[in-house]
């Protein structure tokens, strides 16, 4: 039996620095030399393990009993100036709680999320789409980061939760920081502020929208319930989805099985959606998992109260696993599994279609700027993120 307690060897490879974030791959394929799980740093000095195998990760995700999603234990020990425990704390949302109180607050979420009319999504990613589109076509060059990707979900998001601009931007800025386990704890700090301004601001002025629905569902939830599950579905729907968009498109502009005539439809586009889920899932690493007791697993000695994290990215590929007809296959892990699989996958996806789409009609002959080798990757444990997607293309015209 493998003890992946604290203290155990080997030496445990580390998730948080350059090299990890270039090439993750690469890293997986050394980590899976001992086996379905492997002991690892999820920052300096916080150690943790890593399931790399697709059937020990679905086995974990549908066994909440025995691996809760939170750990008042493992937070104490971390302490409060823990870089990556923004990411991973008990928090009273859908994410990182279990059996009744997790279905209470999950069904608010789902049935608010369900009156959202996919015609209505699919306009606001159209509308915003276009209009980040008009502000860098007429250059010939953009950082489809900056300009686009970054953006767009969070004019979307603002659209689907009622939320001013302002309270919008400093959600961004609270979430960006915890992802990227830079000033975390301010992030955090700024994130509880706003989604705090949006509660008080839609009781104020309710309308149409999924936090105003939220607020009227039969759950009941109170004001502190309600702004954890808007960082919650911030979290989900900005960072993550900002990645999904970017390397959709980093995909298609750089993979030859994708080239071709990129505004002849939308098959490409959802062969690229499919692609990355698969292979390189916006959140790479992620449902954090804390055993109750001592955990025989797998072969492995999991500690109690010690986090296990899933890998979406290794699990995927697991090479125990058939690669073959990715296309149109929705078998991967990239929205979790079990009792807590994502509520808004299906948002999610038909965002970035659009998104990707939209780009591609209004310049069709869009390059990279650089060489797909020399992009560079945002360091995280938790996220395949690019720090800029430089592209370039025929001057167009604003509409």
């Amino acid at each position: 039996m493998t003890d992946l307690s604290t203290t155990a060897e080997p030496a445990r490879f580390a998730m948080y620095g350059q090299e990890f974030a270039d090439d993750p791959q690469r890293v997986y394929a050394q980590m899976r030399a001992h086996g379905d799980l492997a002991p690892v740093e999820l920052s300096p000095g916080v150690p943790a393990t890593l399931v790399l195998g697709y059937d020990a990760a679905l086995e974990i995700m549908r066994d909440p009993d025995r691996f809760p999603r939170c750990s008042e234990v493992w937070e104490q020990e971390v302490g409060p100036e823990c870089p990556v425990l923004p990411m991973m704390m008990t928090r009273p949302n859908a994410l990182f709680t279990n059996g009744a109180v997790h279905a209470r607050l999950r069904s608010a979420i789902v049935d608010s999320l369900a009156r959202v009319e996919p015609a209505l999504l699919r306009e606001y990613v159209a509308d915003g789409a276009n209009s980040l589109i008009d502000g860098f076509a007429d250059d010939g060059r953009a950082d489809l980061i900056g300009q686009y990707a970054r953006t767009l979900p969070l004019l979307v998001f603002n659209e689907m939760f009622g939320c001013p601009r302002d309270i919008g931007d400093k959600l961004v800025r609270g979430m960006s920081a915890i992802f990227d386990t830079v000033d975390a704890e301010e992030g955090n700090a700024l994130l509880g502020e706003a989604t705090l301004e949006l509660v008080a601001h839609k009781r104020q002025k309710p309308g149409a929208d999924v936090t105003s629905w939220m607020l009227r569902h039969p759950a009941g939830l109170d004001d502190v319930e309600m702004t954890h599950q808007i960082t919650l579905l911030v979290g989900a729907g900005t960072e993550p989805e900002q990645n999904l968009i970017a390397n959709g498109i980093l995909l298609l502009l750089s993979d030859g099985r994708f080239g071709g005539d990129l505004s002849g439809g939308s098959l490409p586009v959802e062969d690229a959606l499919d692609e990355i889920l698969w292979t390189d899932p916006p959140m790479a690493n992620y449902a954090t998992t804390f055993p109750r007791q001592d955990t025989d697993f797998h072969g492995y000695r999991l500690p109690a109260h010690q986090p296990v994290l899933i890998s979406y990215a290794a699990a995927n590929t697991d090479p125990s696993r058939s690669a073959a007809n990715r296309t149109g296959n929705r078998a991967h892990l990239s929205f979790s599994g079990g009792p807590h699989t994502c509520p808004a996958k299906n948002h999610a996806r038909l965002i970035a279609s659009v998104a990707m789409e939209t780009l591609l009609d209004r310049l069709p002959d869009l390059e990279l700027a650089v060489p797909a080798d020399d992009l560079e990757w945002r360091p995280g444990p938790f996220h395949r993120a690019l720090t800029a997607l430089p592209v370039a293309f025929p001057p167009a015209a604003v509409r």
